[in-house]
């Protein structure tokens, strides 16, 4: 009897502790993750989000050179046979997922992948743009986190009037083949500008060649005024746009921090490294066994207001206190 027991206790012991050496065994597995970036390979901020990933994921456990490898891929957005040819590098490295920015690197990679699991970082319309069935379950191979939040668009309207109050025509910008979502923004932010006594009105533009015509177009008329969608073509070409802004002294309400830290008048928008750094999250989830189909899109929880008030000076604006004092950082 004492031996049979002492068995069934040896048989429980190891039943009990068998798991825990599995997953420690799978946690010291080489895993490789790609990444597909709509940036340019030197861009600043592309380089800045991939690190605060890669920051968080290594406080999850996941050690560069030990459990975890990265494999990235550089696209210029509008670049779209530069950014199949990434997406085909990628998927034919079988990685175990695949991290991926935006609109145009989700729709390409699945258009290379259905088995593959993709987590994308900043993605504004994911259920328009058939990338899930639902918010709550996604139901394939893909889920992430987006970067749109009802009535944001408005809200840049409303900052535009509040730091530029004689403003009566606004332009959206963007590029119809890297925001082919554009319409989840236009129509908000035409409703916005109505309701304020403003016209509003969607301003394509499918090259950087057109930008300086647009927004000179924009100067010539009677208290015009700019919006920026959030686009990863516009987001390139972010310092020519705000260049142009200054020049043709058209006051403008851009999307992200980096905007304003350019010389934008005014960014309002979510924080692009903190999407990043909760998209590592769901990346470790998935590593240890769980399906992109059960986890739910989710919303974006930080944003972030900044004026620059040097740029508000220089066009002959007066930034109202309140608004002063809403902004998480004024640049003087």
């Amino acid at each position: 009897m004492r031996r049979r027991e002492f068995m069934a206790l040896a048989a429980g012991a190891a039943a009990a502790t068998w798991p825990v050496t599995v997953r420690a065994q799978q946690s010291d597995q080489m895993r490789l993750i790609g990444i597909l970036m709509g940036y340019r390979e030197t861009d600043s901020v592309g380089k800045e989000v991939i690190a605060a990933f890669q920051d968080r994921l290594q406080k999850l456990g996941w050690t560069l050179g030990h459990n975890v490898r990265f494999e990235i891929r550089w696209a210029l957005p509008g670049d779209r046979e530069a950014l199949q040819r990434a997406a085909r590098e990628l998927v034919a490295l079988h990685p175990d997922l695949i991290l991926s920015h935006s609109t145009p690197t989700t729709a390409t990679l699945l258009q290379q992948t259905r088995s593959i699991p993709i987590i994308f970082a900043f993605v504004s319309d994911p259920l328009g743009s058939g990338f899930v069935a639902s918010f709550a379950h996604p139901g394939g191979n893909v889920t992430g986190f987006t970067v749109m939040e009802p009535g944001l668009a408005g809200k840049w309207v409303e900052l535009l009037r509040d730091v530029s109050p004689r403003i009566a025509r606004a332009i959206l910008l963007f590029n119809p083949a890297t925001a082919p979502y554009a319409e989840y923004y236009l129509k908000p932010f035409k409703d916005a500008a109505l309701s304020l006594g403003v016209e509003g009105i969607g301003s394509p533009v499918h090259d950087s060649s057109e930008l300086a015509s647009k927004i000179a177009t924009q100067a010539g008329e009677a208290n015009g005024g700019l919006v920026v969608m959030p686009d990863s073509f516009t987001d390139t070409y972010r310092a020519e746009i705000t260049s142009l802004a200054s020049q043709y002294r058209v006051p403008g309400v851009y999307p992200f921090r980096y905007w304003a830290e350019l010389g934008g008048l005014l960014s309002y928008g979510v924080e692009q490294a903190d999407n990043f750094r909760r998209a590592a999250l769901y990346v470790d989830r998935v590593l240890k066994g769980e399906k992109p189909s059960e986890l739910p899109v989710q919303a974006p929880v930080k944003f972030e207001l900044v004026v620059n008030l040097k740029t508000a000076k220089t066009m002959g604006l007066t930034v109202p206190f309140g608004l002063l004092n809403a902004a998480d950082d004024v640049i003087e």
